[in-house]
């Protein structure tokens, strides 16, 4: 788990400096990975109709309810790496 997490953190930190912006759906990809490694399962209530944003995040968050902390973080690693080139 330790060797994951630290992979996890190092995706973390470059996923700020990817040689491109990804697309919108890979950013919120990005995010809701991070939210399920970090925080667990979706723990806040679905933002209101006039934040756009905030839903589409919460949403895909709340796609990845149930996957483990270990699963998203392998998942987040992989996703960076592979957007590194």
């Amino acid at each position: 788990m330790s060797d994951l997490k630290a992979q996890f953190e190092q995706a973390a930190r470059e996923s700020t400096e990817l040689p491109s912006r990804p697309d919108n759906q890979t950013l919120l990809q990005i995010y809701a990975l991070y939210k399920q490694a970090t925080a667990g399962d979706v723990n806040t209530k679905r933002p209101g109709m006039t934040d756009f944003v905030g839903r589409a995040k919460w949403d895909a968050w709340e796609k990845l309810k149930g996957q483990s902390n270990e699963q998203a973080m392998q998942a987040y690693v992989d996703l960076v790496n592979q957007l590194k080139g």
